[in-house]
């Protein structure tokens, strides 16, 4: 039996509970949100390993949602819209969401998805455990030391500012996750974050200069518009 809890978010409850049905089936514990503003305090309180997510909603539609989340979080989020155009999705998936289905769906092709977005999210978890035992995280041709506080490509050494370290090491050690400036801030300057600040884009401006230099050209911190930054794994 699976201990993995998913969170359905749906103002429409009669699809809610024909997925609830149709995941429970499989052995995961299961969840519901009537709406985004439900589904945050849900998120805030339960271990949810993965959303199933509704775009238009009242209160707080999906885009919403999933930005918040993403501030936040690391969580899966498969998003389901009656939405079938090209655009719909890619904004869905820009603004962070991992997967995307149009209503009305297939059971089967829902069952699949989820599958493979968790299969996904546990091997880049263990990933990041093994790395984080190990102190030593690699990305690519870059690896990350915390213990020496180091940065190397090919043995060839990058000179960070401690700042520049921290907020590389952070999005590092959570390589896939899309964070917002202000959760990058509150993370690696243990401070509140003022909205008028652009303290971490400046940080990683330069950051990036580095890195782009060292890498040849490759663009290894990624900008989410509207959301934030991430570092793929």
């Amino acid at each position: 039996m699976n201990t993995i809890q998913i969170l359905i978010t749906d103002d429409d409850m009669e699809i809610a509970e024909l997925i609830k049905i149709y995941l429970t089936n499989e052995g995961y514990q299961v969840l519901i949100a009537g709406n985004g503003r439900e589904a945050m305090e849900v998120i805030a309180k339960e271990n949810v390993q993965l959303m199933i997510l509704d775009v238009m909603m009242p209160e707080m539609n999906g885009l919403e949602v999933v930005r918040a989340v993403r501030a936040q979080y690391g969580i899966p989020i498969l998003m389901l819209s009656a939405k079938a155009e090209d655009m719909d999705k890619i904004m869905g998936l820009t603004t962070g969401a991992d997967d995307y289905m149009v209503k009305p769906f297939n059971a089967l092709e829902l069952i699949a998805r989820v599958k493979s977005l968790l299969r996904r999210s546990i091997y880049l978890n263990t990933q990041l455990q093994t790395a984080q035992e190990q102190d030593i995280i690699q990305i690519h041709p870059l690896k990350i030391s915390k213990k020496s506080h180091t940065v190397t490509v090919e043995d060839r050494g990058i000179n960070l500012t401690s700042t520049e370290f921290d907020i590389l090491y952070f999005l590092a050690s959570h390589a896939g996750q899309v964070f917002s400036a202000e959760a990058i801030f509150e993370a690696v300057w243990k401070d509140k974050f003022l909205e008028s600040t652009n303290t971490v884009m400046v940080h990683i401006s330069k950051l990036r200069d580095k890195l782009d230099s060292e890498l040849g050209g490759v663009k290894l911190i990624q900008t989410v518009w509207g959301v934030g930054y991430k570092i793929e794994p």
